[in-house]
């Protein structure tokens, strides 16, 4: 049984309250946003786009389900911790285990409940996603301030350096059961790309091979020679880049080798960062949203069937509406309008800021993953 202590917050607006702590404790500083999900939480706190921040979960009893080691969307912790209005230690699932109290202690995030998490969403709609304190150790109120006004604001931190993987490998592993999903039995590899791992989930990497495509995961600080080199040579037949978390415009590096990558003609597919990278990389600057799009239930327009699809988001930054001068826009959030999917003129690159894999969420928009497949094959 977790033994539940006391932990105080304070917020960048001056917002200071006490609470209670089921999952590590200290004092953890991260950017706080909200996720609508009704379900699905431990994918959406091993997400690596959430590093550097406290997420505030909607649904009000989490828990329940507690915790294994297949949900897992990373291999290390993500988020720096978890808001909640009610925790459950006590679990009722075959699944389960381990209590969602000892996986966040095992994993260093800091878990937070007794909260009025509804007034704390409403809170971050108004006046926007901001950084918060919390603290098992430090209780006044100047303390906490102090010290947050001492941490670097989330813009200024290259994330993707400290997640990203240090060498290059193969990706074959898969939680899929394929004979309960529509792409049949495993296929065989039709074509190989290179996932350019920002923080990427590694459900997006087993998309990948489900429709037939053999991936070799390479790090941030990748080489575009040495990409370029191999797909003249006929060893790959296209790119994949991935999630990840941060401000896009801090990985100059990054956007400098994505840069020499897209003046070639060889196949790329981002999401989310790795949209909002391929946007940077040819000269369309993001910006960053009031609180973001975080949840597994925003509907979007597809602009290319008219369809519209419900979709997983995890977001703070977009692409500007200017990208329509080189990019046919094929994707709109529903909700307030923005750009969620583009397909650049005379190139084989498309991105979109949803995340077609899902988990958690709806898989309406996996079909994305055949489209970067058969743009693959036709470059063999």
């Amino acid at each position: 049984m977790s033994i539940l202590k006391e932990v105080y917050l304070y917020f960048a607006n001056g917002l200071f309250f006490k609470a209670q702590s089921f999952g590590s404790e200290g004092t953890f500083v991260g950017e706080v946003v909200f996720n609508t999900s009704m379900s699905g939480y431990q994918e959406v706190i091993t997400d690596p786009s959430y590093t550097g921040q406290f997420i505030v979960l909607s649904m009000p009893e989490i828990g329940i389900v507690g915790a294994n080691n297949q949900d897992r969307e990373s291999s290390r912790a993500a988020c720096t911790g978890v808001i909640v209005s009610s925790y459950n230690d006590f679990t009722s699932n075959f699944r389960s285990e381990q209590s969602l109290s000892a996986y966040l202690k095992e994993h260093n995030i800091m878990g937070i409940c007794g909260v009025d998490t509804r007034g704390l969403i409403k809170m971050l709609t108004i006046q926007g996603a901001m950084m918060m304190i919390a603290s098992t150790e430090l209780t006044q109120e100047c303390e906490l301030k102090a010290h947050l006004e001492h941490t670097p604001p989330i813009q200024d931190i290259h994330f993707i350096k400290e997640i990203s993987t240090k060498a290059s490998y193969a990706h074959t592993d898969s939680i899929f059961d394929f004979a309960h999903f529509d792409y049949g039995t495993p296929p065989h590899f039709r074509a190989k790309v290179i996932a350019i791992d920002f923080g990427a989930k590694r459900n997006i990497l087993n998309e990948l091979i489900a429709v037939g495509l053999e991936v070799e995961v390479m790090p941030h600080n990748f080489s575009a020679a040495d990409i370029l080199s191999r797909f003249k040579a006929g060893e790959i037949q296209g790119v994949f880049l991935s999630n990840g978390p941060g401000d896009p415009l801090v990985l100059h590096n990054e956007i400098e080798q994505i840069k020499q990558l897209i003046q070639s003609d060889v196949p790329v597919f981002g999401i989310c960062l790795g949209h909002q990278l391929l946007s940077i990389a040819h000269g369309y600057p993001t910006y960053k949203l009031k609180f973001g799009h975080h949840g597994s239930n925003h509907p979007i327009k597809n602009l290319q069937s008219g369809a519209v699809e419900i979709t997983a988001q995890n977001h703070n930054y977009c692409v500007p509406e200017s990208i329509a001068q080189i990019a046919t826009i094929t994707h709109r959030n529903l909700f307030d309008g923005t750009i969620e999917g583009v397909r650049y003129k005379d190139k084989p690159i498309f991105s979109v800021q949803h995340h077609p894999e899902a988990s958690p969420g709806p898989r309406e928009a996996r079909m994305l993953f055949e489209e970067f497949a058969k743009l693959c094959c036709a470059r063999k």
